[in-house]
């Protein structure tokens, strides 16, 4: 097997671990992890059929607990809106450009965990704000893959139930790839090739989606997110290197 091939699988491994912790995250890892490898809009291409999937999967078995009807839609068709305009700039961004966006997306995720861990977001206020939020995380995602520095934050702020927020975060993330496949195919990146990759892709995301669940329940949550958050930095550090070198 090719040498490359094994780290877009050790990426999604590591993506499903955190997703099956989590509920979210996977793209925050695989990505990343194949852009340091390939390229950043291989990366995002070949995330497509594995986050709509484990996300289509999630949202289903989490459907009781879904925040009011209007709040979501706002919040997904929001982002699906910023996952076009993403896409556009995926297309027209250089190599190196998009993997400064990947790290230094990454390091804001970091440093906004490490200085505001408690923070809390009314929903009153949430609501007020959710469509400007899923806009922004949408172009975040369309044009780099990760949404999480916004869209994760945004719901982890405002205190969500662990079956609120899964709900609410799958329903973001599949609206947005629904938008993103015509114009990945548009655009030359999604190819009959890189679909069967993504395709297969599938396998290693869901199979280590219940290490994650495991883990979770055996490793403190605190340093489970410490070990997380060390390899982020590992990775974005490593892509900043690569554009800059």
């Amino acid at each position: 097997m090719d040498v490359n091939l094994i780290y877009i699988v050790i990426g999604f491994a590591l993506g499903g671990i955190l997703k099956g912790a989590t509920g979210a995250g996977a793209p925050i890892i695989a990505v990343p992890i194949i852009a340091m490898t390939y390229n950043v809009p291989l990366a995002v291409t070949i995330f497509i059929m594995p986050n709509i999937m484990s996300n289509v999967w999630q949202g289903w078995s989490y459907r009781a607990h879904s925040l009011p009807l209007v709040f979501v839609l706002q919040f997904a068709l929001a982002g699906a809106l910023g996952a076009g305009a993403g896409t556009v700039m995926l297309a027209s961004l250089s190599g190196d450009t998009l993997k400064l966006m990947v790290a230094f997306t990454v390091l804001a995720y970091i440093a906004f965990r490490m200085m505001k861990p408690e923070w809390v977001l009314a929903y009153a206020r949430a609501v007020r704000v959710v469509l400007p939020i899923g806009i922004v995380a949408g172009i975040l995602q369309g044009a780099s893959g990760i949404s999480a520095p916004v869209s994760i934050t945004f719901l982890n702020a405002m205190r969500l139930e662990r079956g609120q927020f899964i709900s609410t975060i799958s329903a973001f993330f599949v609206s947005m790839a629904i938008v993103q496949i015509p114009m990945l195919v548009t655009y030359g990146f999604l190819t009959l090739e890189r679909f069967w990759i993504s395709c297969a892709a599938i396998i290693p995301l869901l199979a280590f989606m219940p290490v994650g669940s495991f883990l979770a329940k055996k490793i403190s949550k605190q340093t489970f997110d410490r070990l997380i958050l060390a390899l982020l930095a590992v990775v974005a550090l490593k892509l900043i290197y690569e554009a800059w070198v």
